[in-house]
């Protein structure tokens, strides 16, 4: 029914395990961007910024790009993993643009510069490395009283924890943040996600604190 354009970053990681907890069937149509193949021609038909992941419906013919996006089309298609009444509603979508605008765009800065270009910028890594800490007390004051980010487990929470499973990267240590650790360390374990994280391809474990 869908097809997943994807790789095996957080973002890409999102849809895969969105489908995976929904129980769609899917055809996984690896795309490295590695080798650049995010640039291929047949891929800007479908994702006209050449980013993953992308999918199209093939039960209405429908193709879209943007991770977030994709996540509330396939909670609106399946009525899965978003609540219906619309203050819970849009307490899922406010944690989930905090995701978009946040985690998602800061911490790929952080992969950028601790990970990848160490010592190259050091006020970079300076700043990013505190931006990180400063969204992960953000989350951790956030879990601080409930199981999960908006209520019930959500596509808010598919959308922040690959990112969070990359803490290694970022150079957080998960114990200084026990909220987040207890909640990173429970959807770990659920079996859409054991699925999902190694799609399009096995990458090893899911990274776990020490």
């Amino acid at each position: 029914m869908i097809d997943l354009y994807t790789w095996t970053t957080p973002n890409g990681r999102k849809v895969s395990i969105a489908l995976e907890e929904m129980g769609l069937p899917y055809t996984v149509h690896p795309i490295d961007i590695g080798k650049g193949e995010q640039f291929a021609p047949d891929f800007l038909k479908i994702s006209s910024n050449n980013r993953i992941p992308a999918i199209v419906d093939r039960e209405s013919n429908y193709s879209l790009f943007e991770s977030g996006a994709i996540l509330m089309y396939l909670a609106e298609k399946t009525s899965k993993l978003m609540p219906k009444d619309l203050s819970s509603r849009y307490r899922v979508i406010e944690w989930l643009m905090w995701q978009m605008g946040g985690i998602g765009p800061m911490l790929g800065q952080a992969h950028h510069f601790l990970k990848y270009n160490v010592g190259k910028a050091p006020y970079a890594e300076e700043r990013y490395g505190k931006e990180a800490n400063r969204l992960y007390r953000v989350l951790n004051t956030r879990l601080d009283d409930r199981e999960y980010m908006a209520g019930d487990y959500s596509i808010a929470d598919i959308a922040t924890w690959p990112w969070i499973s990359r803490f290694e990267w970022q150079q957080i240590d998960l114990n200084e943040y026990p909220n987040v650790k207890r909640w990173y360390l429970e959807i770990a374990k659920r079996p859409a996600v054991m699925k999902g994280y190694q799609v399009p391809k096995e990458v090893g474990p899911i990274p776990m604190p020490k």
